[in-house]
């Protein structure tokens, strides 16, 4: 549905983003992520076709977004970064002024504008100035904007950023529901957010693509052993002694709480749980805590760009 090849941006001598490539299937929710300046925003802007590339093509359902920008707009929506609407107008007005930008016919957006209100849930504050509105009203309203036209795409940059964690939950469910019938990338810096929503991740950094493919994938490409999480009565010198004469130890850290010892653990093979079990049964160790530590995004993150 959407394709970007070779994309490069320069601004001046600065390299904004740097030959990424990568595709987005129908239906799907695509997490875009990465810090603040690794290029998550020019990408977007280009996609959309607000912002020509120094390099490279994006083409929207095989059409050119640099040839036909127009026509690739109708079939996008877009709720920018910082999410630019006019405070002074009335979401009603607002929607309506949208409405003529966009050359919509009156019965088509009569229908289009009573869906979207209720879709985003906005019908209460239709008449008040969009200054007044808290900051997840207004992200409602930049949503209906961009829902209004009834796009086949959506695109959403960092459209929870700046709202309280309430704010931030309805945003979250919002954008879970828009996903069952739109394409939908959303570009974000908060990890939580992409593996709550998408279930495919594109990790970016300093222009680059550092990693892409399923939260799973990414999981597995970082290389790291599952630990294991636990509360052991053990004496603490028995136990090192224990663990020093295995080889199949990845790591270990481990504190002493009087009679018991709290730690974690991962080995090179196997599972961690099963492993550490049978050892304890074997030494006698009585078990209190014994769980594994799942590595979220968060770790994935933070490890492929140091390794970058």
């Amino acid at each position: 549905m959407i394709e970007v090849k070779n994309l490069s941006k320069y601004f001046g001598k600065v390299k904004a983003v740097d030959d990424i490539s990568f595709n987005v299937k129908r239906g799907e929710i695509l997490g875009f992520l990465g810090p603040n300046a690794a290029g998550k925003t020019t990408t977007m802007r280009i996609i959309t076709g607000f912002l020509k590339p120094t390099n490279g093509t994006v083409f929207v359902e095989n059409i050119d977004v640099l040839e036909k920008p127009e026509e690739v707009k109708k079939k996008i929506g877009y709720l920018a970064e910082d999410n630019p609407i006019y405070t002074d107008l009335t979401p009603k007005e607002y929607l309506k002024f949208m409405g003529e930008v966009r050359e919509m016919e009156k019965n088509l957006f009569k229908e289009r504008f009573e869906k979207v209100i209720h879709d985003t849930g906005i019908e209460d504050v239709l008449n008040r100035p969009i200054g007044e509105l808290s900051k997840g009203f207004r992200q409602r309203v930049g949503l209906a904007q961009a829902l209004l036209h009834d796009p086949e795409i959506l695109i959403l940059d960092e459209p929870t950023t700046g709202l309280d964690p309430a704010q931030i939950v309805e945003i979250r469910n919002l954008i879970k529901e828009l996903g069952k019938e739109k394409t939908v990338i959303l570009s974000t810096h908060i990890l939580p957010e992409v593996e709550m929503l998408c279930e495919r991740a594109i990790i970016i950094h300093k222009g680059k693509i550092v990693a892409e493919g399923k939260i799973k994938e990414l999981e597995e490409k970082t290389k790291r052993k599952e630990s294991v999480k636990f509360l052991i009565k053990a004496n603490k010198k028995d136990f090192e002694e224990k663990i020093k004469e295995r080889k199949d130890v990845e790591s270990y850290s481990i504190k002493s709480l009087n009679d018991f010892i709290e730690g974690k653990i991962s080995f090179k093979e196997g599972d961690a749980r099963e492993i550490l079990f049978d050892l304890c049964v074997l030494n006698k160790w009585r078990i209190y805590e014994l769980y594994s530590e799942r590595y979220g995004l968060e770790e994935i993150f933070l490890q492929l760009v140091r390794e970058e």
